[in-house]
């Protein structure tokens, strides 16, 4: 069974960059046609899509936070990495990793998340 795992700082201080991995298992990210994906919900609130890195290398990001957010791969580790500039409060949130086996269909596998809570 897939399996992707989160992992991330726990703490990030105001204006830093967060940084947050997902190690997949059992399938590599290169493998035709995975999308690789990442998610957040903030306290009370819905599930915010924050973009994608393709099995190609291609990546898409939410308009919303475009300018802070990149995502990377390491196919030597299997592993995806988020990195979010310049956070501030309202960045706090469980971030969730999450397959999508095609563009278009409903996610197949998550991570359970982790929670990343930014404060001085």
């Amino acid at each position: 069974q897939v399996q992707l795992q989160e992992s991330g700082p726990g703490l990030v201080k105001p204006s830093q960059t967060l940084s947050l991995t997902c190690t997949v298992s059992v399938v590599s990210i290169t493998t035709s046609t995975y999308y690789w994906t990442l998610l957040r919900q903030p306290p009370g609130k819905g599930l915010e899509w924050i973009g994608y890195i393709a099995y190609s290398g291609e990546t898409y990001y939410s308009p919303s936070i475009k300018s802070r957010t990149s995502i990377s791969r390491d196919t030597s580790k299997n592993q995806f990495t988020l990195q979010l500039s310049s956070v501030t409060p309202e960045d706090s949130a469980v971030y969730y990793c999450a397959r999508t086996p095609r563009m278009g269909y409903d996610y197949d596998y998550w991570g359970q998340g982790t929670q990343v809570t930014v404060s001085s």
